[in-house]
Formats: structure tokens, C-alpha cells, sequence
């Protein structure tokens, strides 16, 4: 059996390290918390794929 482990290594490195969180308020998140946090340090990403572009890549990859 092959487990997908939650990368915690990652995590405390984006919370404790790059956003510089005190550890109790860390702890102290939830992983939706932890997650909006992230995204706020790259707030312009791509949109995701229009109706029409699925469409085009479902024609060309069909199966």
C-alpha cells in the first residue's frame, strides 16, 4: 500500500519560514487557513480552463 503523506515539511517551511509565523499561531491553523495564506503570495495565477478550451482538449484527447 502505497500512502500519500501530507508534506508537512512544506507547510511549517511556508508558515514558519517564508510567512513568518509565530509557531503557536501556525498550530493553531486550519489547512484551508493555511492554504489562502499561500495563495496570497501568488495572487495572480492563471484562470482556469474555459468551457470552450476543455471542449478543444476533450477533441484532441479523446479517451
Amino acid at each position: 500500500m502505497n500512502e500519500t503523506r501530507f508534506p508537512w515539511e512544506e507547510a511549517m517551511t511556508l508558515g514558519l519560514g517564508t510567512l513568518r509565523m509565530p509557531p503557536e499561531t501556525f498550530w493553531r491553523m486550519t489547512l484551508p487557513e493555511l492554504a489562502a495564506a499561500a495563495r496570497a503570495l501568488r495572487p495572480h495565477t492563471e484562470a482556469p480552463m474555459g468551457r470552450l478550451a476543455l471542449d478543444r482538449l476533450m477533441r484532441t484527447f479523446p479517451d
